[in-house]
């Protein structure tokens, strides 16, 4: 019995902010003077995002005029980790249901028999999963799992459970929905790490339905969940790291993680390739989870493919930015918009890097949708006119 991903719904807030504003609030957050200012600007220059989105209208104000942040020119007293869960449990519900109505667009299927949810920013009980059952007025047996604080590789986990219930149950509906508001665990410390992560992650969410049937009645293509590979990098294990502090969640993420990546995809994907008997010819399209331009880079070089054909998370990372284990459901869904207006076969490579250092990986086999009953017998009357001309 296979699995399929028949829809993806994806949600943002609605506070959207160039990538520069978001480096002046930062200056004046650090105090810094005019030429490490420029510096700043340089680094988010160099990021190639031009847009995030947050749940806080901090990051676009002026001093003075801040809602969650203090308004005093340190930012003193800082926000507690209270603070910040308070503003997560407001704020991660109506986003996370706005991924799924999103998804409903694409297909509203009678009702769900499991619910996955994953987040690394935030956490409470009775948590986001009973809320979204009662938002979504689902029955109160649907069954719940929670993945937590595995940041920006948490979605594959979710599909691989998700996989897991269909097989053993070909009646299983799942509703996967991946929530993350990064931006509310803003540090203002100057060191390079933090430097970083304050200039990469954003705010959103998605939702993904997993069913045994493709459905190709559908608007848009299904994807079966072919292959999964996951391995571990421990040389990278200090390189990045997410930890809950006094005054939020921290999160390491030094410029030595595009090297430790480059030792160890090649050989993760060859393993991934080899499971499923495919060749790196017979990928058609590559949903690579947007960490960071440089970590695209180290892809593309591994791989032996040009930016081109990574479009789909140049283009997510462009429009939101890092959105942790929601942003690689975002990539998978600018695919679909693609195949919706050039449809056709193949394969998806993906991947996803996170705490351990954790290289996950899967390729998904795209199902076309099927034509219109109209226009199919049109073309069919077509080729017989021509067969009679001939």
């Amino acid at each position: 019995m296979d699995s399929y991903i028949t829809a993806i719904g994806t949600a943002i807030p609605q506070h959207g902010f160039s990538q520069m504003q978001i480096a002046s609030f930062m200056a004046e957050a650090l105090q810094l003077d005019a030429p490490n200012r420029r510096k700043l600007q340089a680094l988010y220059r160099l990021t190639r995002i031009d847009r995030r989105h947050s749940v806080l209208p901090d990051y676009g104000a002026s001093p003075g005029e801040y809602t969650f942040f203090p308004n005093t020119p340190d930012l003193e007293p800082f926000p507690t980790v209270g603070a910040r869960m308070e503003r997560y449990r407001k704020d991660a519900l109506p986003l996370a249901v706005a991924a799924v109505q999103d998804l409903y667009r694409t297909r509203h299927p009678s009702g769900f028999t499991h619910l996955i949810t994953v987040s690394c920013t935030g956490m409470y009980a009775p948590g986001l999963d009973i809320d979204l059952i009662e938002a979504l007025q689902l029955p109160t047996t649907v069954q719940r799992t929670a993945i937590n604080f595995m940041g920006c590789y948490g979605a594959f986990n979710a599909l691989k459970t998700a996989d897991a219930f269909v097989r053993a149950d070909p009646s299983a509906r799942v509703l996967i929905v991946c929530l993350e508001l990064c931006t509310i665990h803003f540090q203002k410390k100057p060191d390079d790490d933090h430097l970083l992560s304050n200039a990469l992650f954003a705010d959103g969410a998605a939702a993904v339905l997993v069913e045994s049937e493709p459905h190709p009645e559908k608007p848009g293509p299904s994807f079966r969940l072919r292959t999964f590979f996951c391995d571990l990098l421990p040389e990278g294990k200090s390189d990045m790291g997410w930890i809950i502090n006094d005054h939020g969640f921290e999160m390491t993420l030094t410029s030595e993680v595009p090297t430790v990546i480059r030792q160890g995809i090649g050989k993760t994907l060859s393993r991934l390739l080899e499971r499923s008997g495919l060749a790196i010819e017979d990928i058609t399209y590559y949903a690579m989870h947007p960490g960071g331009r440089k970590i695209l880079e180290v892809i593309e070089q591994q791989l032996g493919i040009d930016p081109a054909e990574n479009r789909f998370a140049y283009e997510v990372l462009r429009q939101y930015g890092n959105m942790s284990s929601a942003t690689v459901l975002f990539v998978l869904k600018e695919i679909g918009n693609h195949l919706l207006r050039e449809p056709g076969a193949g394969h998806i490579l993906s991947c996803a890097f996170g705490p351990g250092l954790t290289l996950e990986s899967m390729i998904l086999e795209i199902v076309p949708a099927k034509p219109p009953v109209e226009k199919t017998a049109i073309k069919h009357l077509e080729l017989g006119f021509r067969g009679l001309k001939d």
